[in-house]
């Protein structure tokens, strides 16, 4: 508050009435005066607020908050980027796929001041991009472009020496498959996204990128070096376009090796050729020849049709329709059922499957799950193909092997069941623990598939 002290000269006595007490400033002078001092009570509490604000945030930033990059916080459309993948290990604990950091290159096309030179200078450190695209990239409107991903270390610091305005990166993960092509089928492959794209990466795609427990698989990575290194002599030797292998363990219906030639650099995928990605041992479906004799021989000793002593006369080609069945190698006399095994006889074992009927024959192969597509953890599964109609001429030539198309995995896990008791497991691509065995069902006696294993070491003997 200002007072004022008022002397008027001209009248003393006038001066005295106000005793000499404070006069307050009226008007205009009061106004100015009360403006001032809001003015000044405001910019110190909004100063307040702005210090208060600021501590707030730096101790989020420093203490809380993870690091991140502030370009994907501004984009109109950042992607949502994957998270760490499980490893894959073998049985042994082998490593078969993991992950490592990397770093992918973007841009804030706003940000570009000169997309033409900007393009122009990228490929010359990564010359696999087009220039073109590069250019069409950089002059959207968009706010966020990928240009590429998954560099190497000396890409990234060769793009960030050229100092563009408006290009960062982003920390991922690259999936990397230390065997290559030893595992490829089997353990497949991910995109640039990291999303599983064929094997085990794609089945059990969401468990990979929800759990950071490994996957491990029954593969042994020791059978399946020997098993390919096998297969690509036989490929060499008879000129043959494709091969496939697996190994399984009869008693707990592990896939302890699988193989199907030719293959592909899991590291590579997308270089790889349709051919090269095609899984023949689960996805192709072929009439599988006489290996189908096993079933046939099988199924005529469990249905009491044919003994071991039993024999058929195999001394002239069979003629049905206008068909003949007759033997490669023909004997062209009576031969016993060990006889008939021994010898592949297709006349044999045609009228071994006549004398058991076809009904019975579409049953037993329905039975051993040979008649719908295998039961495994990969999506890369082919459907069998079989008669609608089940005719005697099928039953015939089904019987050595022609007229159904599987799956060649299902010609071991059907091949399992017969030998190892008569009894049908399901197939896994997981190890299972130790005294661990798939629940399975009986689909022969066990005096059938011992006589089976007598007949199976015969033919090698």
């Amino acid at each position: 508050m200002i007072a004022f002290r008022r002397k008027h000269p001209c009248h003393p006595h006038h001066d005295a009435a106000y005793n000499g007490g404070p006069v307050r400033l009226e008007g205009a002078y009061k106004e100015i005066l009360e403006t001032g001092r809001n003015r000044l009570v405001m910019c110190a509490a909004l100063f307040g607020i702005a210090f208060v604000a600021l501590s707030v945030r730096l101790v989020d930033v420093t203490v809380f908050s993870l690091p991140r990059e502030p370009q994907l916080d501004r984009a109109e459309h950042s992607p949502a980027l994957p998270l760490e993948r499980a490893d894959i290990l073998d049985r042994n604990g082998v490593l078969l796929a993991t992950s490592l950091a990397t770093a992918s290159l973007y841009a804030d096309p706003k940000e570009v001041r000169d997309p033409q030179a900007a393009a122009r200078q990228l490929v010359t450190v990564l010359p696999e991009l087009k220039q073109a695209e590069i250019v069409d990239k950089l002059q959207s409107e968009r706010r966020f472009v990928w240009l590429q991903r998954g560099l190497t270390p000396r890409e990234e610091y060769e793009v960030n020496r050229l100092g563009i305005p408006g290009f960062y990166f982003q920390r991922e993960d690259r999936r990397v498959y230390p065997h290559g092509v030893l595992t490829a089928h089997v353990v497949g492959f991910t995109n640039v996204d990291n999303h599983g794209m064929a094997g085990v990466e794609r089945h059990f795609d969401e468990q990979l990128s929800k759990s950071r427990a490994p996957l491990v698989l029954s593969l042994d990575l020791r059978l399946q070096h020997v098993l390919r290194d096998e297969l690509v002599a036989g490929m060499r030797e008879y000129h043959a376009q494709g091969a496939g292998g697996v190994v399984l363990d009869v008693n707990t219906g592990e896939v302890l090796a699988l193989t199907s030639l030719p293959d592909f650099d899991a590291n590579k995928a997308g270089e790889a050729s349709e051919d090269a990605r095609f899984n023949r041992m689960t996805l192709g479906v072929y009439e599988m020849g006489s290996i189908f004799k096993v079933f046939t021989a099988a199924m005529a000793l469990e249905a009491g049709t044919s003994k071991l002593t039993s024999s058929y006369d195999a001394s002239h080609p069979i003629h049905i329709s206008r068909f003949t069945i007759s033997d490669y190698h023909a004997k062209n006399r009576w031969l016993t059922v060990p006889e008939i095994f021994m010898y592949s006889s297709n006349i044999g074992a045609a009228k071994m499957a006549l004398d058991a009927g076809g009904a019975a024959q579409e049953r037993f192969l329905q039975r051993l799950g040979l008649l719908a597509p295998a039961k495994l953890e990969i999506n890369e599964l082919g459907a069998p193909e079989f008669p609608r109609d089940w005719r005697p001429i099928n039953t015939m030539t089904i019987a050595f092997g022609h007229g159904v198309s599987i799956e060649p995995i299902q010609v071991a896990i059907g091949t399992a069941a017969i030998v190892d008791g008569g009894i049908l497991r399901d197939p896994t691509l997981l190890k299972r623990r130790a005294g661990e065995g798939a629940s399975g069902v009986r689909v022969v006696s066990e005096r059938t598939s011992d006589e089976m294993r007598r007949l199976m070491r015969l033919v090698v003997t």
